[in-house]
């Protein structure tokens, strides 16, 4: 039997059989309902309100009685039965305002030829796709040679290009086209890596319009996706837009998404999500920086390897096995519409390489931007994620390995964690007499929900106040009604339910807290056990770099208080912002910079933290804090010290 589901406030229905689970209606229908475990019934996130009808099953633990009557259901264990209205509380809502802001002014890592000038003074500006403009000889009877040797003799001669090759599609559209142009062409020509490589020619147009040569720049984020448009010859970036991750409906880390490509026909969806993202990102930027797809001439993207795998239609299933193994860490050039994006059939795609399972491209993009890779000071770069990366080294050698945080930092595996959108709490302060809190939210909003930075902030402070102890429990005996026992879990109350956008009390958790510290140790103790198998500890490092979305907005004290980082003097640690786009900008204005790609490859060694038996010692002393070993952290315990006299 049929039934209609009806989604509210988006007034979106959808046909479903019965016995069809509600979020799989919801993706049916293309509406987002948070589902961080990847619809399992184990994160709570997918809460729905049945408005009308009924459902079979979506009762959890994660439900209260008292919602429960209000008709909240979880939509992941909910069964359709008959004609249902749903309607999709805020928290579910999805809000890209943030991701569309700056973070503000920072002590900004310079970006390494961050404007065209700086690559024009180097003998560098050679993008990877170039147009060239042709005044060719017209043909005659006594010059008719074949019109594609006159386009390869004119380069030749008068633009020292040699080795050129064109495919059979394009030596269709030639003749048509340069009399169209009255034998004045514009030429369209990709770069290869090596300089020993063919230059090909994939379009030739009529007249001159080698002015108007653009590239796309494209980061695939496990949590979002984000896109700039530039101008070839300004090295100006026209347009920019990001996106949530459609994704993510399918799971909040790449685990939960690997499994779900597994099942019948999963790879297929979630190459299909992305690429509409990316198209929908591609719209937008075109509209407003007044391009047309045709004048696209490339567009280059970076993704961690299992983002890549699922852009490109790569089955990822080893990546989650031992030995951790990827289909590929390099990618030839190929046309954009081969994998499904819409821009000319001559627009040439370039993917960044990766590393290993779990370090990708994006990294690798990173590494580019950041320019670490040419200093000679030992650097620690750190994009801060559900799954964190980290590499160490200059320009001599560098490790790596990735940390599974878990998406603590994304806002998941909290009670009341959500992204950093409109409402979510970012700041925090609290009275050290009356321990009563003080809160800023995303766009000054009322609160629903607490973001990763706020987490982090949260857990410094209270620690601070002598609300919860090294190990993130409350101290029960404080006078204060925040600090309760709500189903057997002890919590602190940041903001009542009279004030919030959900109509429920918004508190922290002791496993929420829980969650928190072991993301933290993740992260710093895979910075310690990479420093001690290449002998060094850490102190010996002269410089951070922290890149990602959400390593902007990080608070660097509470970060510090709390363990994320090394303690280390602050004006020694810098904020890249998105490396993995800036990489994509970069390998979009010069080719030259493309060969040191393959050469930061070739130089990163990868440790597998799993194989490597100092880290779960590290992991474990890390599980505190800000740390087990709190003379790492002398700053941090004398500032305890004092605060808890």
């Amino acid at each position: 039997m049929t039934n209609s589901v009806k989604f509210l406030p988006y007034n979106t229905s959808v046909k479903v059989d019965d016995n069809t689970s509600l979020i799989r209606a919801a993706m049916d229908a293309g509406v987002h309902i948070n589902a961080s475990c990847g619809g399992n019934g184990t994160c709570g996130k997918c809460r729905v309100m049945i408005d009308k009808g009924n459902v079979e099953g979506g009762i959890s633990e994660h439900i209260s009685k008292e919602d429960l009557e209000k008709g909240y259901r979880l939509a992941c264990l909910s069964e359709v039965i008959c004609d249902l209205v749903v309607r999709i509380p805020i928290e579910s809502e999805i809000d890209t305002s943030r991701l569309n802001a700056n973070a503000g002014s920072r002590h900004t890592a310079k970006v390494m030829y961050s404007n065209i000038d700086e690559l024009r003074q180097d003998g560098l500006f050679i993008p990877p796709v170039e147009k060239i403009y042709l005044e060719l000889d017209p043909a005659t009877a006594e010059n008719n040679q074949a019109d594609t040797t006159r386009i390869i003799q004119h380069l030749r001669m008068k633009h020292d290009e040699h080795r050129l090759t064109m495919d059979l599609n394009l030596i269709r559209k030639i003749p048509d086209i340069i009399r169209q142009g009255d034998f004045k062409v514009t030429a369209t020509i990709v770069r290869p890596v090596r300089k020993d490589g063919k230059n090909e020619i994939v379009n030739i147009e009529p007249f001159d319009t080698s002015a108007r040569n653009f590239a796309i720049a494209m980061d695939i984020g496990t949590t979002t996706v984000y896109g700039q448009a530039l101008d070839l010859h300004t090295g100006e970036v026209l347009s920019e837009h990001g996106e949530f991750n459609s994704q993510i409906s399918y799971g909040e880390d790449v685990i939960s998404r690997i499994i779900f490509a597994e099942k019948d026909g999963g790879l297929e969806i979630l190459h299909q999500k992305v690429t509409e993202n990316i198209n929908a990102i591609i719209e937008k930027i075109l509209k407003k920086a007044k391009i047309g797809r045709h004048e696209v001439t490339t567009i280059t993207l970076a993704g961690n390897s299992t983002m890549t795998q699922l852009l490109l239609k790569i089955n990822p299933s080893y990546i989650r096995r031992d030995p951790y193994v990827p289909a590929s860490i390099m990618y030839p050039p190929f046309h954009a519409k081969q994998i499904d994006i819409d821009l000319a059939d001559h627009t040439i795609a370039l993917i960044y390489p990766g590393v290993s399972s779990y370090v990708g491209g994006d990294i690798i993009a990173g590494v580019m931007a950041s320019g670490m890779y040419r200093t000679s000071e030992l650097t620690l770069y750190m994009d801060i994620g559900t799954n964190a990366e980290i590499v160490i080294g200059h320009k001599d050698w560098m490790v790596c390995t990735a940390a599974s945080a878990g998406p603590a930092f994304e806002g998941g595996g909290v009670k009341f964690g959500m992204r950093a959108t409109k409402g979510a709490i970012e700041d925090f302060a609290i009275n050290p007499v009356t321990f009563e809190p003080m809160i800023i939210t995303v766009g000054n909003k009322k609160a629903k929900g607490i973001c990763g930075s706020g987490m982090i902030t949260l857990a410094a402070k209270l620690l601070e106040a002598g609300v919860i102890d090294s190990r993130g429990k409350f101290n029960q005996t404080l006078d204060t009604p925040r600090i309760r026992k709500t189903d057997d879990i002890w919590e602190y109350v940041i903001v009542y339910k009279e004030n919030t956008q959900i109509e429920r009390d918004i508190a922290i958790t002791e496993p929420d807290l829980d969650n928190l510290i072991r993301a933290k140790g993740a992260m710093y103790s895979a910075a310690l056990t990479l420093l001690e198998e290449i002998g060094l500890k850490i102190n010996d490092i002269e410089k951070i770099i922290l890149a990602g979305g959400f390593g902007s907005y990080v608070e660097l004290e509470s970060a510090i208080t709390i363990g994320l980082l090394p303690e280390m003097d602050p004006e020694k640690v810098t904020y890249l912002g998105n490396g993995s786009l800036l990489g994509c900008k970069i390998n979009s204005l010069t080719n030259a910079l493309r060969r040191d790609v393959a050469n930061v490859v070739n130089m990163m060694t990868n440790f597998e933290l799993a194989s490597t038996p100092s880290y779960m010692d590290h992991y474990m002393g890390s599980l505190f804090l800000p740390h087990t070993e709190l003379n790492d952290f002398p700053k941090v315990k004398a500032r305890l010290e004092k605060l808890n006299k």
